[in-house]
Parts: C-alpha cells; structure tokens; sequence
C-alpha cells in the first residue's frame, strides 16, 4: 500500500508517454517523477519502462503492471467520487437510535419535515432505552437526552431542554394550596423511580423539594398520560408537555419556578460523517434550539 501514490504516477507516465508530459499534466518536476519511477521499480525488482532520449515503451513486465495498476486506481478515484457525492447530497439509509418517548411525542413532526426536506434518505429507526454499541452495531447516530457518561464516542450538543411543572384542571381543583415549591410535599407528584428531589429555580434562587406519590415510572409519555388523568404533578419539558398544554388537558403551575435543564446530544462513532447523518444533526439542532417552549 505505500506504494500507491507511485503506481499512480506510472499510470499517468504510460497514459503520457512521456515523463514530460506527465509532469506537466500532474504538476511534479520531471526529476521527480522519474526518480520516483525508479524508486518503484527497484522496490518491485523488475524494469518497467525502457527509457530513451527520445521516448519510452513498456517492457513486458509494465505492460501486465500497467493493466493492473490501472483497475486499481480508477476504482480509487470512483471511490474517492462517491464519497464526495455522499459528502454533498444526503442519500442512503439513516440508521438511528432514539428516545422512546421523546421521539414518539416530540421528534416525529420533526422528523416528517426531514424527511420531505431530504427525499433521498430512507430511514430505520431504532426506539429503545438501551445504550447502543455505535461501534459493533449498525447505527449512524444516536440522540440521547440527560448527562451522558465518558466515553470513546462523539457527543454533539443539540439542545438544552427547559422543564416546568404541570397538573390538570381537575388535579388541582381538588388539591391542597400550592404556592411554594415547598408546598409539593403535600401532593402526589409523578416522576421516575429513585428521583426522590426536584431541583427548582426562580432567578437566583434555588430549592430542593423531597417528593413522593402512588407512582414512579420510566416512561415520560406514561407520566405525561398520568398528569393529564388528575393523578399528579409532573416535572417536564415544556417541549412534551406542549401537546397537552395546548388542548387544556395540562397546565403550568408555579411558572415562575423552573426544573434544571434536560441536554439532548447526538453520538457518533467518529467526527468524520456522511452527509445524511451531517444534516439530520444540523436539523435537530436548529429545529430543537430554537423550539417554542411554553412557560
């Protein structure tokens, strides 16, 4: 293989004729082109070229070295084509591994506008909680949401989620006075198993709140479907619970009090990326960064 850039050499002196020629057509001196050639046949053991003041033919050997050296390098320069062709326009399959319930209740419109901005990309999509192997799996990407852990893979910021608290009318019509996050120990409160404290903010103030309630889950849609059936305060996105805020099955309550923030990032094995996966990470972005979040 170190020898590749000097068989492509030979294949433009033969396609030249000429070491002159070559050099000009290839913008390398003649000394340095014939030296070169020189250098390859004395690595391959045999003579190539039959050199004269006034031209050069092939021996024996460099016509069959010619014949192969020449495949090689035009596979090499198709190959280097299509590349640069996936580099430029997004095609080919994105295989994706998303948030189960993220994507389910938010991604999907964002997804459909993807895929009608960019009609020559198919798609699999992989919804699991599971931490997949980008190394040894067949994934191109994957988007996480919360802190992720060290790792050898790539994380791309898409966005900081911001979250707020929400009951349903009907919750609060029959709930106890809520007008200070401390107030929240007196209600059932939704969330995942093990999350025992909310972190609010309001300006430079900051509270810690020990809440408990009937359920505890790992499912953001179940906690959102909860909410909206009176059986509990919820602590979400704005971005998910946006649905059900819009149709009055949700509303904000304490909205001058605000949960940390939810980061959302994009992993992949490696920096160096197909243009399918390059503009799928820049859509979410924007689209995700400069979302509308009710509060």
């Amino acid at each position: 293989m170190e020898h590749l850039n000097d068989m492509a050499l030979f294949v433009e002196v033969v396609k030249a004729m000429s070491f002159r020629r070559a050099s000009e057509a290839i913008a390398i001196p003649t000394s340095t082109l014939s030296r070169r050639i020189s250098s390859l046949e004395k690595a391959i053991g045999l003579r190539l070229l039959h050199r004269t003041t006034r031209k050069i033919e092939l021996t024996e050997a460099g016509i069959i070295y010619y014949d192969r050296c020449r495949r090689i390098i035009e596979e090499a320069r198709l190959a280097h084509e299509q590349l640069g062709e996936m580099l430029a326009q997004p095609t080919g399959v994105l295989r994706a591994s998303l948030p189960v319930d993220f994507a389910v209740i938010y991604m999907s419109a964002l997804i459909a506008e993807f895929s009608q901005q960019y009609p020559g990309i198919s798609f699999e999509f992989d919804l699991t909680p599971r931490r997949v192997d980008l190394v040894t799996e067949p994934f191109d990407i994957a988007i996480r949401m919360g802190e992720q852990p060290d790792s050898n893979l790539i994380a791309r910021q898409l966005a900081t989620l911001p979250t707020y608290l929400y009951a349903s009318p009907k919750y609060l019509e029959n709930a106890s006075e809520l007008q200070h996050p401390d107030d929240l120990i007196r209600h059932e409160c939704l969330g995942f198993p093990k999350s025992g404290q909310w972190v609010l903010h309001q300006d430079s103030e900051m509270t810690e709140v020990a809440v408990s309630g009937r359920f505890a889950l790992n499912s953001v849609g179940m906690i959102r479907r909860l909410a909206s059936l009176a059986l509990g305060i919820v602590l979400l996105p704005a971005q998910v619970a946006a649905e059900e805020v819009a149709q009055g099955r949700l509303i904000q309550v304490l909205p001058q009090w605000q949960g940390n923030t939810i980061p959302v990032y994009a992993l992949t094995e490696t920096r160096l990326l197909p243009a399918k996966t390059q503009r799928f990470i820049e859509f979410l972005r924007e689209r995700l960064g400069n979302s509308k979040t009710t509060t």
